[in-house]
């Protein structure tokens, strides 16, 4: 088969599509031939050396696809040849072919081309476990969340599915026309980063209350800030370091507000973990799709051997939603 290699750490001209070995299903595994895969920023690390896939997980690229299961491993039941599915991955995405663990499989919603399938399985999955898991964000009905980098692809469904399951929706974005989408996805408060200071928007449009839940792509740089822009009895899930990893906390603003944070990721998690997470989101997000409340966002896409501008793409950060490749 045909795959994106990462040929050396470095910048996007070093993925290369080359033509690999096929995989073959473990017996609780299926196989999957791809039509379409979906990038995410773990990609651009992992690319630069940064971020190794977990042991035993494919060495190439690629977090999530869609496509039609072409076998199935010895003990599978339930899934036949021929079925559309997308899938949530540890790796090998960015190839014409993959084994996926059976528990990491979903039926493509109905409604959903298949290519466009490919842009749901990580952001649906993170955001479900993130913003609403019972070990981290609780979101409730009624309550507040503040999302940053609100255009993302993970941002455009936390906005979706917080918007649709009760909750009031802040959001920072670096443009007007991202800001302005964020509104048609139902987002109430648009912040500029650029132009202002999110904690004190925050404050002013919560009657200085804070919000109850921080979705934060930033980490380090925006840590204080985060924590200043907390209700009482906040949380604050942090699921990225695009501003640094290493950051000073005053832990009595936590302890004066009974406020939480949390460090999320997905892709090390345990199979059963990663199996329960997928039941969960099929079962509580699938619907909300299927009728329309939902929908997954794509920006771009892309063949496979144009991986290298596809990075390049999600580095310049001017994309709204998500890029896909295509083999």
């Amino acid at each position: 088969m045909r795959a994106v290699v990462i040929t050396q750490p470095g910048g996007p001209e070093v993925l290369q599509v080359q033509d690999v070995p096929d995989p073959s299903p473990k017996p609780d595994e299926v196989i999957v031939q791809v039509a379409a895969a979906g990038l995410n920023r773990a990609d651009l690390m992992q690319r630069q050396g940064h971020y190794p896939p977990p042991p035993g997980a494919s060495e190439y690229l690629g977090m999530e696809v869609s496509g039609t299961v072409a076998a199935v491993g010895d003990t599978v039941a339930g899934w036949s040849v021929g079925d559309r599915v997308c899938a949530l991955l540890a790796g090998g995405g960015y190839a014409e072919q993959v084994a996926v663990p059976v528990g990491q499989l979903m039926a493509v919603p109905s409604g959903v081309d298949l290519v466009t399938a490919a842009a749901l399985p990580e952001v649906t999955c993170t955001v479900w476990s993130m913003v609403f898991g019972a070990d981290s964000g609780r979101l409730q009905p009624g309550e507040s969340l503040l999302v940053h980098g609100g255009s993302s692809g993970i941002g455009t469904m936390a906005i979706q599915l917080a918007v649709g399951r009760g909750s009031r929706v802040l959001v920072t974005a670096g443009s007007q026309r991202k800001l302005d989408f964020c509104r048609e996805l139902g987002a109430d408060v648009l912040i500029n980063y650029k132009d202002e200071d999110f904690v004190e928007r925050v404050q002013a449009e919560t009657d200085g209350a804070g919000v109850d839940v921080i979705l934060d792509n930033m980490g380090a740089s925006y840590l204080a800030r985060n924590v200043a822009a907390l209700a009482t009895d906040g949380r604050l899930v942090v699921l990225g370091l695009q501003g640094g990893a290493k950051g000073e906390l005053d832990l009595r603003a936590l302890l004066s507000k009974r406020a939480t944070v949390h460090a999320a990721g997905l892709r090390a998690r345990p199979a059963p973990q990663k199996a329960a997470i997928v039941a969960e989101v099929q079962n509580a997000i699938w619907p909300m799709i299927e009728s329309g409340a939902v929908r997954p966002v794509v920006d771009t896409v892309l063949p496979l051997d144009e991986a290298g501008r596809a990075h390049q793409l999600m580095n310049d950060s001017g994309h709204i939603g998500k890029i896909l490749l295509t083999p």
